[in-house]
């Protein structure tokens, strides 16, 4: 079976450790944008530790789990949102203006819309989480 989507594998195997009540789960393989992604979640509290185990191939990340993911997922293709279309994005992707993140890459980096929104950047829609 071929993988389309490194990341899109990672959220699909989190979501569901997530709702079996897991309390870590394992992933490979991994890459540069699925540790940045994993890293904007983790700087928002919604996973915890991420170890990575280099096993000289694509590598594995052990993520801990805390039970905050309700539903994270992959926004494909990676459509170019401008500064002035994220609000439309939030509204048509996430449950409540409240709470939930989209996660951009730019070229500041990857990062949350709300940063984004703060730096004054648009850029291609990686996924989101809430």
């Amino acid at each position: 079976m071929v993988r389309i989507s490194v990341l899109n594998d990672c959220l699909n195997a989190i979501v569901n450790a997530e709702r079996r009540g897991k309390r870590q789960v394992l992933v490979r393989p991994s890459s540069k944008v699925v540790i940045k992604f994993l890293s904007v979640m983790q700087k928002h509290g919604y996973v915890g530790e991420i170890d990575i185990v280099d096993d000289h191939r694509s590598g594995k990340l052990i993520i801990q789990l805390n039970g905050r993911i309700n539903k994270c997922g992959v926004i494909s293709p990676r459509f170019n949102v401008k500064l002035d279309k994220i609000e439309s994005w939030v509204r048509s992707l996430l449950p409540s203006r409240q709470f939930g993140f989209l996660v951009f890459t730019t070229s500041a980096g990857i990062m949350d819309h709300e940063e984004a929104r703060r730096k004054r950047t648009g850029g291609k829609i990686l996924g989101y989480f809430y």
